[in-house]
């Protein structure tokens, strides 16, 4: 398993297990999130800073859906690059509503941590907020 590998492990298994610290320390300092445009909530756009990213971001989403964020496949692309490829499944927690849509994620990894994230997702397969 490549390095940058490892690091985007590290990204989404802070995912599953909710540590907010784990998290933290798997984005650069300087990190930039780019989400995609059309997500639910207003959280499509750039995200500067891993405090933006998990404010902005990732806790308004998992604050309304019950949500697994499942990286299956990573491809090591160049030195500091890897996409991960899988799919967000999960609920509505207000409705119950189930969702399942595709996901790749273009990693930028600088010295272990992830310096850049660009989502890729169809933002019309997640089910209203």
């Amino acid at each position: 398993m490549t390095d940058q590998i490892a690091a985007a492990r590290r990204l989404y298994e802070a995912f599953d297990s909710r540590d907010l610290e784990a998290l933290r320390d798997a984005l650069a300092d300087d990190f930039v999130g780019q989400v995609s445009e059309g997500m639910p909530l207003g959280v499509g756009g750039e995200h500067f800073g891993p405090e933006a990213m998990i404010r902005d971001v990732w806790s308004k989403v998992l604050a309304t859906y019950e949500l697994r964020v499942d990286a299956q496949h990573f491809y090591p692309s160049g030195d500091d690059h890897v996409v991960a490829v899988g799919h967000y499944r999960g609920s509505v927690r207000a409705s119950g509503q189930l969702i399942e849509a595709s996901f790749a994620h273009v990693l930028t990894i600088r010295d272990g941590r992830i310096a850049r994230l660009h989502q890729i997702t169809d933002t019309g397969s997640w089910a209203p907020a």
